[in-house]
This record gives structure tokens, C-alpha cells and sequence, in this order.
């Protein structure tokens, strides 16, 4: 089976499409690797459920471990 050139050029477009929006997608996490601003809903959240009488702490851990995973 063989393909015409525009085939094969529309199918190299669409892989470099995917690699630069992958790439983009890539960078972005990495520049906001550590960003306090994307850790504070976490730390909102964590705020709030620590609040809750007797059980506040313990419903509390996974957000604090969502905090500290983005923001250590």
C-alpha cells in the first residue's frame, strides 16, 4: 500500500501539530513546576476541611499531600 506526497505531508503536519502542542503542554508544566498560586486551592481546601471538628485533620491529609506534591 502506498501513499500519495499529500498524504504523507498531511500526515507529517499532523505529528508535528501533536509534538509542538505536546511540547508547549511540557514546558508550561515545568515553568509552573513549584508555583505556590497552582498549590493554593490545595491549601484552601486543607484549610477548610482542618476546621471540621475531630475528623477535620485526618480529611485534610490528601489535600495537604496534593499541596506539598506541587509546592514542596
Amino acid at each position: 500500500m502506498t501513499f500519495s506526497k499529500a498524504a504523507r505531508a498531511a500526515t507529517s503536519r499532523a505529528f508535528d501539530v501533536r509534538l509542538a502542542r505536546t511540547l508547549c503542554i511540557a514546558m508550561l508544566c515545568s515553568a509552573t513546576a513549584g508555583c505556590g498560586v497552582l498549590a493554593a486551592p490545595c491549601r484552601v481546601t486543607s484549610a477548610a476541611l482542618k476546621m471540621v471538628p475531630l475528623v477535620g485533620h485526618v480529611a485534610a491529609l490528601p489535600t495537604d499531600g496534593c499541596a506539598a506534591v506541587i509546592d514542596p
